[in-house]
């Protein structure tokens, strides 16, 4: 019998991210795939459609289970059922890839020597550390910040740069993190559209409905047996946006608790980078060589004697011939 093969890595994404381990395609950080979203959602609205029909043969569960098998009310709750678990599944989905996210907080990507500093040199030695204990650290939110800083003090060496880096990676997070929830942000939007319609709907079937009672009605005792029936489409009429709120009130508290998650976690990210990144960068001190080598082609260096001008009045003379004065028989009869 082969034995299986142990994960070397202390994280996983490629085994321990639910969306990979169900075979789907993961979605960036906490972002979840939308096929696997609906197609569990799916299969929620059917399983929760026959429920309400299984309720409706018990008498004490039917006014519910009416409320949603209507005729007139199939049209508007559907739908909006169909958005409610797609919230629900892709909010579940992102609470677990969220639970794998925060583990990384418990690796140490540096040394935690106190001695050790992160430099051009050293930096490549966390590297390998990081790449050693995390199969892909570019798919975690706090090892791809930790990852992308590291390797660009690596190759450019600048360490005023790191914390640049390290906002800027921030930032993007943040921006990918609120990019995630616009599916859930628009369903808690629609749900409640889909309610109104549906009670606009009910409205005006009622409306019609009296119309024709009057009409067709010759006595008033007809009349009042028929306005029985208007009345309670009426109270019917609102059942859809009663359903609605309360499920876009579930999904809105839900949507509330996971954003105040990944909120907090985002800081415990940037609290991680300050303490094991930003507050172990060193200065590079020059290697021992590198000083004798330096030594060595200072005393090669030759010294610059600075030359003296020669001062006008003194003895001998300058060095340029044109500046000689040259003495013509002319000139000595004149000194004569």
């Amino acid at each position: 019998m082969k034995k299986i093969a142990e994960n070397p890595y202390e994280l996983s994404w490629l085994e321990e991210d639910i969306e990979n381990r169900l075979g789907f395609h993961a979605g960036r950080y906490t972002s979840v795939n939308k096929g696997l979203s609906l197609l569990f959602a799916l299969v929620l609205l059917f399983v929760f459609g026959g429920a309400i029909f299984g309720l409706s043969f018990v008498k004490s569960f039917q006014p519910i289970s009416d409320m949603f098998l209507r005729s007139g009310n199939v049209w508007t709750l559907g739908p909006a059922m169909l958005l409610f678990f797609i919230s629900i599944t892709s909010l579940f989905f992102k609470g677990r890839k969220l639970t794998l996210q925060k583990r990384a907080l418990s690796i140490s990507t540096v040394p935690q020597n106190p001695d050790f500093v992160l430099n051009e040199q050293t930096a490549e030695t966390a590297l390998t550390r990081l790449r050693k204990v995390v199969d892909n650290p570019r798919h975690f939110i706090l090892l791809n910040r930790v990852q992308t800083a590291l390797a660009s003090l690596h190759n450019i060496g600048a360490i005023s740069e790191v914390a640049s880096i390290l906002k800027n990676q921030a930032d993007n997070d943040e921006n990918q993190v609120s990019s995630s929830y616009t599916m859930v942000s628009g369903a808690v939007w629609a749900i409640p559209v889909l309610g109104f319609i549906g009670t606009v709907m009910g409205l005006s079937s009622a409306i019609g409905n009296f119309a024709g009672t009057l009409s067709a009605a010759k006595n008033i005792e007809a009349i009042k047996g028929n306005l029985q029936s208007v009345t309670g489409g009426l109270s019917t009429a609102f059942e859809t946006t009663l359903v609605a709120l309360i499920c876009a009130l579930i999904v809105q508290l839900y949507l509330n608790y996971m954003q105040q998650k990944e909120s907090d976690f985002l800081d415990e990210c940037n609290d991680y980078c300050h303490t094991h990144v930003i507050s172990k960068l060193r200065l590079a001190e020059p290697v021992l060589e590198d000083r004798s080598l330096l030594a060595t082609t200072a005393k090669n260096i030759p010294d610059i004697k600075e030359e003296k001008a020669p001062i006008k009045g003194e003895a001998g003379h300058s060095s340029d011939p044109s500046e000689q004065e040259v003495k013509t028989p002319n000139n000595r009869s004149k000194d004569l």
